[in-house]
C-alpha cells in the first residue's frame, strides 16, 4: 500500500517526467531548422509495483531514456549518395569551365557528334571554328587577286588571330588544369580535417555513452560531418560497441575509434597530374566517388582528351599548310617558306618573315608567274580536305565534333545529375519523414506533457491537504 506518502512521491516523479517531456519537445522545437538534427523521444516506463492485498500496485512512471530517431539504413545509402552527387557536380564544374576556357558556343540543336560534326556544331563570333573559316576564306579571296598588298595583309591578319586563339586556348586549358590540381590539394585538406572531427567526435561520443547514456546531439553532427566527408571522398564505416564509427577509404583504414590511423595527401606520380595516397603508408587510393575523384576523372578524362583533340588540330593544320606553301613562289621568287612556325596549339605562329613582307607569301606554282594562284587556291581547298590523321575529317568538322563531344559530356553529368538529385531528395524525405522535427507533433506532445504536469502538480496539491487533515485529527 502506497499511502499518503507514497502517493506523494509517485506524483513527485511525475512531476520530473512531465518536466522531462517537456524539456525534450522544446528541445525538438528548437531544432525543427537543424537539418543535420534527428528528433528525440523520452522513453517512459511503468515504475516497480509494490505489494497489497488488492493486488501489486503501481507507483506511476519514470523517464528511463531519450532516444533519438534515426534509420541506419537511410543515413547509409544518404551517405554512400553524397559520394556520387559529388563526384557529378565536380565533373560538372570542370565541364562547364572547360567549355566557358574554349570560347566557343555550342549548338544544342544538334544531335550528337555526328550532327555536330556534318554541321559545324559550334556557334559564336569569334570561335576557332569561326576564324579558321575566315582563314579558308581569306585564302580563297587572295586567289581571286594574287598580287594584291592588301589581300595579303588581310591574310595573314587573320592567321594571326587563328594562332592567337591556339595559343589562348591551350593556356586557358592549361591554367585549368593546374586550377584541377590545386583544387585537389583544397580538398584533400578539407576531407583530412573531417576525418580528424570525426575522430575527435567519436571520442566525446565515447566518453558520454560509458555509463550507458546515448549522445544524441554528438551523434547528430557527426553524421552530419561523414556526409560532409563523403561529398568529397567515398567513405566506408564499420560502427562499434563502444558507439564510435570508424572509416576507410579504398580499404585503407582511416580512423579507429578516437584515433587517427591515416590520412591523405595528393602526389606527383611522375605526370604532373596530382593523384591521391595515404600520407604514411604511402598507398595510392582508387577512390570511386566524391568531388576529388570527379575532378581526377574530368581532369583525365574529358579535358585530357579536349586538350590532345585541339592540339593535333593545330599541328596539323600547320602541318598542311606548310607542305602546300612550301611548294610555291612569293612575288619575288622566293620559295620553301613555311606559313606556320610551331608544333602545336601552344606555340603555333606566322612566320615572322612573311609578316615582315607579305609579298613573301608564296601564292604562285610557278616562279616569276605573279598571276600564278594555285598554290594559294590550293591552300583555300584544304578548308574541304579530308584529313587522315584527324579521322579522315575537314579541319571544320574535326573541331566541331571535339566541341560537340565535350558539349554532349557536359549534358550527359548534367542529366545524371538531375536523376542523382531527385534520389538524394527522395532518400532526405524518407529521412526526415522518420527523424525529422514536426510541428505540429511537438506542439501536441508538449500540450500533452504540459497538462498531466498540471494535473501532477494538482495531485500533489490534494496529497498535501489531505496530510494537513491527518495530522489535524492528532492535535
Amino acid at each position: 500500500m502506497l499511502g499518503l506518502f507514497g502517493t506523494l512521491n509517485l506524483a513527485t516523479r511525475s512531476l520530473s517526467t512531465q518536466r522531462q517531456g517537456t524539456e525534450v519537445a522544446g528541445h525538438n522545437l528548437a531544432n525543427v531548422n537543424n537539418p543535420a538534427y534527428a528528433r528525440q523521444r523520452l522513453t517512459l516506463t511503468t515504475g516497480v509495483t509494490v505489494p497489497d492485498t488488492l493486488g501489486p500496485q503501481g507507483t506511476g512512471a519514470e523517464a528511463v531514456s531519450i532516444v533519438q530517431l534515426r534509420n541506419a539504413l537511410l543515413d547509409r545509402q544518404i551517405l554512400g549518395e553524397a559520394a556520387v552527387i559529388g563526384s557529378l557536380e565536380s565533373q560538372q564544374r570542370t565541364l562547364e569551365y572547360a567549355q566557358t576556357n574554349l570560347g566557343q558556343l555550342i549548338d544544342r540543336q544538334t544531335s550528337g557528334a555526328e550532327g555536330a560534326a556534318s554541321s559545324g556544331g559550334v556557334g559564336g563570333q569569334h570561335g576557332l571554328a569561326e576564324e579558321m573559316s575566315s582563314l579558308f576564306n581569306s585564302f580563297q579571296s587572295l586567289s581571286t587577286n594574287p598580287t594584291s598588298t592588301a589581300e595579303r595583309q588581310v591574310l595573314l591578319l587573320k592567321a594571326q588571330t587563328v594562332a592567337t586563339q591556339f595559343n589562348q586556348v591551350s593556356t586557358r586549358l592549361g591554367e585549368l588544369n593546374n586550377l584541377l590540381n590545386e583544387s585537389l590539394s583544397v580538398d584533400v585538406e578539407s576531407a583530412n580535417r573531417m576525418i580528424t572531427e570525426i575522430a575527435q567526435l567519436n571520442e566525446q561520443i565515447i566518453s558520454v555513452e560509458v555509463g550507458g547514456a546515448v549522445a544524441n546531439d554528438l551523434r547528430d553532427i557527426r553524421q552530419q560531418r561523414l556526409e560532409e566527408l563523403g561529398k568529397l571522398v567515398k567513405v566506408d564505416t564499420v560502427g562499434s560497441a563502444a558507439g564510435s564509427i570508424d572509416l576507410s577509404i579504398d580499404g585503407v583504414a582511416m580512423t579507429s575509434g578516437r584515433d587517427v590511423l591515416e590520412q591523405l595527401e595528393v602526389y606527383d606520380p611522375g605526370t604532373g597530374q596530382l593523384g591521391i595516397r595515404a600520407r604514411s603508408a604511402g598507398t595510392p587510393l582508387t577512390l570511386t566517388g566524391g568531388s576529388i575523384q570527379g575532378t581526377m576523372e574530368s581532369r583525365d578524362g574529358a579535358l585530357a582528351t579536349l586538350r590532345s583533340e585541339v592540339n593535333t588540330i593545330a599541328a596539323n593544320l600547320i602541318t598542311e599548310v606548310n607542305a602546300v606553301h612550301s611548294r610555291g613562289f612569293s612575288l619575288s621568287g622566293t620559295t620553301g617558306a613555311s606559313f606556320f612556325t610551331g608544333t602545336g596549339s601552344a606555340n603555333i605562329q606566322v612566320n615572322a618573315t612573311l609578316l615582315a613582307d607579305p609579298n613573301l607569301i608564296q601564292a604562285s606554282s610557278v616562279a616569276g608567274a605573279n598571276g600564278n594562284n594555285e598554290v594559294v587556291l590550293e591552300l583555300a581547298q584544304l578548308a574541304s580536305r579530308k584529313i587522315a590523321a584527324l579521322g579522315d575529317q575537314t579541319f571544320g568538322h574535326a573541331y566541331g565534333q571535339t566541341v560537340a563531344k565535350l558539349g554532349q559530356s557536359l549534358a550527359s553529368v548534367t542529366t545524371q545529375i538531375d536523376n542523382q538529385n531527385n534520389v538524394d531528395e527522395m532518400l532526405k524525405r524518407q529521412r526526415d519523414s522518420f527523424s525529422g522535427v514536426s510541428l505540429d507533433e511537438e506542439m501536441t506532445d508538449l500540450i500533452k506533457f504540459q497538462k498531466a504536469f498540471e494535473a501532477s502538480a494538482r495531485l500533489v496539491s490534494i496529497v498535501d491537504e489531505m496530510l494537513d487533515v491527518v495530522i489535524g485529527m492528532k492535535r
